[in-house]
């Protein structure tokens, strides 16, 4: 069952009043005007995936009826007061539904008994949202497009299930450490964590994002070209119509510092330029897991530490991530190295800061401290139907009032 947060209940409550307090006037003259009905938010797609289940309703995507009806017949004398609540009640509605937070969706991945996992996006919103020019790389965090983020670094159970779906019948076997199936998967290489994410494509019916020539399962990709399908001369990595993706420098950058409730960028991944509290584990809001000794090891992928502004844990602390991008953001050559950004469990604060990143990792490259997760993009997905304002309807409505007010008086 979808769960409503406060601001969406209360943006909802206050479109169904300005419905129904339209629909209450009684008739008086035979004076008919045109309206559209609003349909209520309807929870269960989100753009983050195929196949998903909402856990949150989110802001956006609402059905317009496009019906014209009878709505009433004019109350002589109280135009005025249905033009102030039309307006009020659309305003109020429009500042709630952009009070709501991000929304998450929970794609299911595999097949098969006991070989099945969810994976949680969360929606970074905000598009077009300026880059940051403090941090490195400058400038950084720029994303023009709204797009979905795992929620947690893929865990080790995630690549089991994957090997046990995909990886041992075709010898891509993805090699991991073994800390524990809630654990981070890490010894993971960008290669690797390239074939993961292919899968998670062809799944589900997608397109590959990544173009691998070679057989060995840590065998470096090739770039995509002109005459392939789904090519993009911005970014020869990524096929265009893949739908999971490992995240760029700019899509981590912005999920990790961007808050989207100032539209600011802090130095760390808790919303704060104040470094967060170093723990071992837990979900404490302002927290991290890092400044650990290194026998310590990460702390499970789902108890990672506090969440960022848009609600997406661990990427501050737990373990390096991979971006997908190379070290010089070029992406035009398969060898050159890959950056990785968010340090790890055993580093002090400077590794978790937006000033740095590490770029020295070749893609096959493996490391206790390295792991990654997975961004979700909705190019793939039906257009969203475009949702005019509240206020605006509100507006129409009161303007509308105003004219046929003065043609009663005539």
């Amino acid at each position: 069952m979808p769960v409503m947060n406060h601001a969406a209940s209360v943006a909802v409550g206050l479109r169904a009043l300005t419905c129904l307090s339209l629909l209450s006037f009684r008739k008086r003259k035979n004076l008919t005007i045109l309206t559209i009905i609003r349909v209520l938010p309807i929870p269960g797609h989100c753009p983050c995936g195929g196949g998903v289940t909402s856990s949150v309703p989110f802001r956006g995507f609402f059905l317009w009826s496009d019906l014209l009806m009878r709505c009433f017949h004019l109350f002589h004398g109280r135009w005025s007061r249905l033009s102030v609540l039309s307006v009020a009640a659309g305003a109020l509605a429009t500042v709630a539904s952009m009070a709501a937070p991000s929304h998450a969706a929970v794609v299911l991945f595999g097949s098969g008994a006991g070989n099945t996992f969810d994976m949680e996006f969360v929606t970074i919103g905000n598009p077009n949202n300026a880059a940051d020019t403090t941090g490195y790389p400058s400038p950084a965090g720029s994303v023009g497009y709204e797009y979905g983020i795992g929620k947690f670094e893929v865990s080790e159970d995630m690549i089991e299930k994957y090997n046990a779906n995909f990886g041992t019948a075709n010898n891509l076997v993805i090699t991991k450490d073994n800390r524990g199936s809630a654990k981070p998967a890490t010894s993971v290489s960008w290669n690797e964590a390239a074939r993961f994410v292919n899968w998670l494509n062809t799944s589900t019916g997608n397109q590959a994002a990544y173009k691998f020539t070679a057989g060995g399962v840590n065998d470096n990709i090739a770039v995509w070209t002109s005459g392939d399908a789904g090519y993009d001369v911005n970014n020869k990595y990524r096929n265009s119509l893949a739908k999971y993706v490992l995240p760029s420098y700019n899509e981590w950058y912005k999920a990790a510092y961007y808050n989207p409730n100032d539209s600011n960028y802090y130095n760390f991944t808790n919303g704060s330029d104040t470094e967060p509290t170093a723990v071992v584990s837990g979900t404490t809001t302002g927290t991290a897991v890092y400044l650990q000794s290194f026998g310590q090891g990460p702390a499970n992928v789902n108890d990672a530490g506090g969440l960022s502004p848009y609600g997406v844990m661990g990427l501050g602390g737990n373990v390096w991530e991979w971006e997908e991008s190379s070290g010089d953001l070029l992406n035009s050559s398969s060898s050159v190295t890959r950056g990785f950004r968010g340090g790890d469990w055993s580093n002090n604060s400077g590794g978790l800061s937006s000033s740095t990143r590490g770029s020295y990792a070749s893609p096959s490259f493996e490391d206790n401290g390295f792991g990654f997760r997975v961004a979700s993009l909705s190019s793939s997905a039906p257009p969203a139907v475009p949702e005019p304002s509240m206020m605006v309807i509100g507006t129409l409505f009161g303007i509308g009032g105003l004219m046929a007010k003065r043609r009663l008086k005539k």
